[in-house]
């Protein structure tokens, strides 16, 4: 079997607009973990928020791992070791949080149990909490707040402003961290060189594999690395136009069983109806 690893995108891809995973879709992943197909759950979701998801798939039973913080971090949802790892950079949070208050855009971060921010009341934040389905603390300070060790800053705000934000910040920014749009109102910005792709290219070494053995699918700018990396490249109907434009295939959206349509056709090798 070609595509022994099978890296997911959670939102826009795994799961539809509701945030759930429709019965197809879960159905061809259980069947393909059940064949030994290692199934990745990439996200730029808190470790948190993609616990549910994971168990949901039966990932700590049957294999598989959760790729949280865009590559941040990766976990064996089996054993629960750590296999890849990437903190923040001390010294930068601090200049990271003056720079989004400066232009109005508020970052969070998280704990063990959700989302740590100076507004709370932000519709942003308010999102990303409903996304994770996790809790929100305010403090007044977060620099000050954050003694442990964090894989990323969240930066939320109107999506108006962001693309000029990003910009900007990846001019600020340059070569200090990797810094990503995940959504019009999200910025992500990471330690130095982490995205998906690096991560994912770690932990097929582990695997002993190689990136021919990769399977992706995603819809979104953080995923066009991962797109391109992977053997197979598979681009969700709703994908922007970039991440289509570098996939292998493009498959259903995410409200039409993309995931579970491109399942079908290259791993469980059934005869599916093209959505293209």
């Amino acid at each position: 079997m070609q595509y022994q690893v099978l890296a997911l995108d959670l939102d826009g891809t795994l799961t539809n607009e509701a945030k759930v995973i429709t019965p197809r879709t879960k159905a061809a992943l259980l069947a393909a973990a059940d064949r030994g197909v290692r199934i990745v759950l990439a996200s730029g979701r808190p470790t948190v928020g993609i616990q549910p998801l994971a168990k949901e798939l039966e990932l700590d039973r049957r294999g598989g791992c959760i790729l949280s913080y865009n590559g941040g971090k990766i976990i064996d949802c089996k054993t629960g070791q750590t296999l890849v790892q990437h903190a923040f950079p001390p010294d930068l949070i601090g200049t990271v949080c003056t720079f989004a208050r400066y232009w109005n855009v508020v970052p969070l971060t998280y704990d063990s149990n959700g989302i740590v921010t100076e507004n709370a009341s932000s519709p942003y934040v308010a999102e990303e909490a409903r996304i994770n389905k996790i809790p929100v603390r305010e403090v007044p300070d977060l620099p000050a707040e954050i003694h442990w060790t964090i894989n990323k800053l969240l930066l939320t705000g109107d999506p108006v402003d962001m693309p000029h934000v990003e910009e900007l910040m990846q001019q600020e920014f340059a070569g200090k961290l990797s810094i990503y749009r995940s959504a019009p109102f999200f910025i992500e910005t990471m330690p130095l060189g982490v995205e998906k792709s690096a991560s994912l290219a770690l932990l097929l070494k582990t695997l002993g594999l190689g990136r021919e053995n990769l399977m992706a699918c995603g819809d979104g700018w953080n995923d066009l690395p991962m797109i391109q990396f992977a053997g197979l490249g598979v681009a969700m109907g709703n994908a922007v136009p970039p991440v289509k434009a570098a996939a292998d295939y493009v498959t259903a959206d995410n409200e039409h069983d993309g995931v579970g349509l491109a399942v079908e056709k290259f791993i469980l090798e059934q005869d599916t109806e093209d959505p293209q």
